[in-house]
């Protein structure tokens, strides 16, 4: 038998067994409205969490993006 774990996503809301987004204080301001704002965030973390897992496959072309030698040219 395996202890279930909690944890509290960004919105608050408390999950079992599911791995949840720690609650980000610095996240930008979208909106000037709380609410609004909050709405807003909380779209982007359900779509987020709505989401297939990333196989590894696409893990590997997303990190050779970020980790491939950049041709810097000096503008003349």
């Amino acid at each position: 038998m395996t202890a279930s774990t909690s944890t509290v996503s960004a919105g608050g809301v408390q999950l079992v067994d599911i791995p949840g987004r720690p609650a980000r204080h610095d996240r930008p301001r979208r909106f000037a409205d709380d609410a609004r704002n909050d709405a807003y965030w909380a779209r982007v973390i359900a779509n987020a969490d709505a989401a297939p897992p990333l196989t590894m496959e696409q893990k590997a072309i997303i990190r050779t993006a970020f980790h491939a030698p950049q041709d810097r040219r000096v503008a003349a």
